[in-house]
């Protein structure tokens, strides 16, 4: 059976197979930027990190898809649904990385937003880009 398999923090808890949900991740990443504690993870082909000034997204580097989650510590609403089998992501803007820059198009308000200071080095490593 494939099963896939995350870890996680300092201590790098291992979730595996069924027993994974996004939901707990996205709840687990709001909360290390209310800690303004930076991390990053990769769960199956989706990014998500947090950074030391409260920011989180969740990441689709394949489609360059992008979800914020926290700003300035506080979390956001995600819409997600997860079932047993699979998960939909309400996306609401564009991403790329440029250099050092971290560039994100709003979908709704179509604003584009650049930020300096994110882990972009490390999330093109994850990314695989």
């Amino acid at each position: 059976m494939n099963r896939k398999t995350t870890r996680r923090g300092s201590g790098k808890r291992v979730v595996q197979g069924k027993d994974l949900r996004l939901a707990d991740e996205v709840r687990y990443i709001q909360n290390r930027a209310a800690d303004h504690d930076a991390r990053i993870i990769t769960l199956g082909p989706l990014v998500l990190f947090s950074t030391e000034t409260g920011d989180a997204w969740l990441l689709d580097p394949a489609d360059h898809l992008a979800l914020r989650l926290a700003r300035d510590g506080d979390p956001l609403p995600a819409q997600i649904e997860e079932t047993e089998m699979s998960f939909a992501i309400g996306w609401t803007s564009q991403y790329r990385i440029e250099g050092p820059a971290f560039v994100c198009l709003d979908e709704q308000n179509r604003r584009v937003a650049t930020i300096l200071g994110y882990p972009t080095h490390k999330l093109t490593q994850k990314a695989g880009a």
